[in-house]
């Protein structure tokens, strides 16, 4: 059984009616901030920075619990999705288990 689970988010929006960098940040930062104040989480514009039209958002979260990281990170790519004037063009969520509480 393991001891805990790390869970990760990578979304990709995009915006091709942004027409710079000032504007985008503009969209994306407010949502990433909120993000980090509403949930349990660690946020971070991880791709796109340099693009004007499209950036990848990154969200994780750590718990002894599967379940709670899976639920959480669901309800992060939701209010991202919701909160935003952009499309989200992919999302991809991973659990990784850690350790184990088995003695050897």
């Amino acid at each position: 059984m393991a001891l805990g689970y790390v869970g990760v988010l990578t979304i990709r929006v995009e915006m091709p009616w942004v027409a710079s960098l000032k504007e985008k940040r503009a969209l994306v930062r407010p949502v990433v901030e909120r993000l980090k104040v509403r949930f349990p989480l660690t946020v971070a514009r991880l791709d796109g920075l340099d693009a004007h039209d499209w950036e990848v958002i990154g969200v994780a979260t750590l718990s002894n619990d599967y379940g709670w990281v899976e639920e959480t990170l669901r309800m992060a790519a939701d209010y991202i999705a919701k909160e935003g004037p952009y499309r989200v063009t992919s999302e991809q969520i991973e659990i990784t288990p850690l350790g184990s509480d088995e003695d050897e």
